[in-house]
């Protein structure tokens, strides 16, 4: 089970258990309160320990931050993984298309990224998606390990420190270079799947950059700076040039059997190390063949 330790130092001594796990750790006070009920999930030197505890210089503390070990996973389901990086907290892979990444309940046997995770992490390790795609959509998305890196990680989404950028392929040739759509966004009418524009909706914020115009597409950069479900490909279809490819919010396209959509590069700040991560997935073919 994933442990984090802590040695006390003089400028630490004299404070309790609890204010170390919360402030030095980041622990929530949720985990904080679920530790307290394992055997070993808070440790002092070897033993159990109270968060009221008070600590001393030269003082080992431990708290057990990995998922409880009953908690039930996805049927594992060996499938290739391209990664792109991985340490004791973290994952990121390159999404290939048409896999979904949780596991469905209308389709139990059906092959997930969650499957695929249940199949590649070690029995302590649990897959925690930090941010969705889109079953047709490719490239990079981050899974935690447990549920301590998983908040996290959300914590940080759509900040400095958690930056993503996408790749789109868009039908016409837009004529603004660059620009922003900052419409709400909400459940279409009479659905519970499909979105649309609406002003009792979500805010929603992309910005784009049209990076190259040719055979009557535009290659765009975007930027969601805000996580709503189907939020990229709605806004496109909102401006008049919806993703080649995209059945739901445009037409079908013979050439894409999928919206035109690929997380391109993401840059995360590692929450425990500092380390800055900057991680980057080549356009698919299917794509780059549009516009070659």
């Amino acid at each position: 089970m994933r442990t984090l330790t802590l040695v006390v130092t003089d400028a630490l001594a004299g404070r309790d258990v609890k204010s170390l796990l919360q402030r030095e750790l980041r622990i929530s006070e949720s985990l904080t309160r679920r530790l307290k009920l394992r055997e070993t999930g808070i440790m002092l030197n070897g033993r159990r320990a109270f968060t009221t505890a008070r600590v001393q210089a030269g003082d080992v503390l431990a708290a057990e931050v990995g998922d409880d070990p009953n908690t039930p996973r996805p049927k594992p389901m060996a499938a290739k993984l391209d990664v792109l990086y991985e340490d004791e907290d973290i994952l990121i892979l390159n999404k290939p298309a048409g896999l979904a990444v949780h596991q469905s309940t209308r389709d139990p046997e059906e092959l997930t990224l969650e499957n695929a995770l249940a199949a590649y992490l070690p029995s302590g390790d649990y897959p925690h998606p930090v941010s969705r795609l889109d079953r047709g959509t490719t490239g990079v998305i981050t899974f935690a390990k447990n549920g301590y890196m998983h908040e996290l990680l959300r914590q940080q989404l759509h900040t400095h420190d958690f930056y993503r950028e996408y790749r789109g392929i868009a039908c016409g040739s837009m004529e603004n270079t660059t620009g922003s759509i900052d419409s709400p966004i909400g459940l279409a009418n009479n659905s519970t799947y499909k979105r649309a524009i609406r002003p009792d909706g979500a805010a929603s914020l992309t910005e784009y950059e049209a990076l190259s115009r040719k055979n009557g597409f535009t290659l765009l950069r975007l930027i969601p700076r805000t996580g709503r479900t189907h939020q990229l490909r709605v806004h496109m279809a909102s401006a008049g040039h919806p993703l080649a490819g995209d059945w739901l919010y445009g037409e079908r396209h013979p050439h894409i059997s999928r919206p035109a959509l690929h997380s391109h590069s993401l840059h995360l700040k590692h929450p425990l190390t500092g380390e800055t991560l900057d991680m980057t997935a080549p356009l698919p073919e299917d794509m780059a063949a549009l516009i070659r």
